[in-house]
């Protein structure tokens, strides 16, 4: 009888043999995962937590320790920061940032991740206040979906010199004025430590206006705010070329004045806006120029 006519067990020859070569390598298979199992179960617990992970997917962390929420810097005096990191090494770098109010005012520089650093002179037209935030943000992450950033709680800056200005400022427009049979009105000088620059005066017929304001220029992410007699008519707004439009009511018989507040330089410092203001019947097109050290403005008035 040949091979494929023989049996084994009730099975042929030529379907036996691939059996037993199936039962083998299952053998085989069985014997070495056992012997790995073995190995891993006599290895301590501390290593089996030691076994690394693809560093690519270690997720980085930054803590600023200083400045903190009691922390009051004085502009005079350096500054200084401190944190701490998790999965980022000592040759990476961090960039600092000075916030106030979610916006930038200055940018504290870019540092090697040291955990500390000293000596950062702070801008002479940072304006007291008590809503100050440091943000940290990690640069150039191995994990470019994941980029470690810090924010700290609020904490105090003080200017004494732009403070000592306001104050004789306040004592000066609290002294008795001359008798005249005109009052004179004083233009504002300086605002948040800003110095102001009249550039221009206009008169309208009625006390409603609306004011129109846009870049001028090219589009370069300029963020402003316009000021009326010291309040707030167009806050944090961010230049494009279509038109944003406000109406305000003028004081009469005093000069009313308008500024433009730079919340930072855009790409092509200074911030540069047009503005239209009208009363309806007569409109008058200004320039204005402004950056983080000054403002300019115009006075309005209402004829009489």
């Amino acid at each position: 009888m040949g091979k494929r006519g023989a049996k084994i067990f009730g099975v042929s020859f030529f379907k036996a043999k691939y059996i037993f070569l199936f039962i083998g390598l299952l053998c085989l298979w069985t014997s070495s995962y056992a012997k790995g199992m073995a190995e891993v179960n006599s290895m301590p617990f501390s290593q089996l937590q030691e076994i690394p992970n693809d560093s690519t997917n270690k997720k980085t962390k930054i803590d600023i320790s200083y400045p903190n929420s009691s922390t009051v810097w004085d502009i005079t005096q350096p500054a200084k920061l401190e944190w701490s990191t998790i999965n980022i090494g000592s040759e990476k770098s961090i960039r600092f940032f000075l916030a106030l109010n979610d916006m930038v005012v200055q940018e504290l520089g870019t540092f090697k991740n040291s955990f500390s650093v000293s000596d950062i002179i702070l801008a002479k037209n940072i304006s007291t206040g008590d809503a100050y935030q440091v943000v940290g943000i990690e640069l150039f992450p191995d994990n470019k979906y994941q980029i470690a950033k810090f924010a700290t709680p609020y904490f105090s800056i003080k200017n004494p010199i732009s403070d000592a200005r306001k104050k004789a400022y306040e004592e000066k427009n609290r002294q008795k004025p001359t008798p005249s049979s005109t009052k004179v009105v004083e233009p504002v000088n300086q605002f948040d430590g800003r110095n102001i620059t009249y550039v221009k005066e206009v008169a309208f017929d009625k006390e409603d206006i609306t004011i129109d304001i846009w870049d001028h220029g090219r589009q370069d992410d300029d963020i402003v705010s316009i000021y009326l007699n010291g309040k707030t008519v167009i806050a944090k707004h961010l230049l494009t070329y279509q038109r944003k439009r406000v109406t305000c009511k003028l004081e009469k018989g005093k000069p009313n004045d308008l500024f433009l507040y730079a919340h930072n330089l855009g790409k092509s410092p200074p911030n540069t806006v047009s503005i239209e203001i009208t009363d309806g019947s007569t409109s008058e097109k200004i320039i204005l120029n402004s950056d983080l050290k000054s403002c300019e403005a115009v006075q309005i008035s209402v004829k009489p």
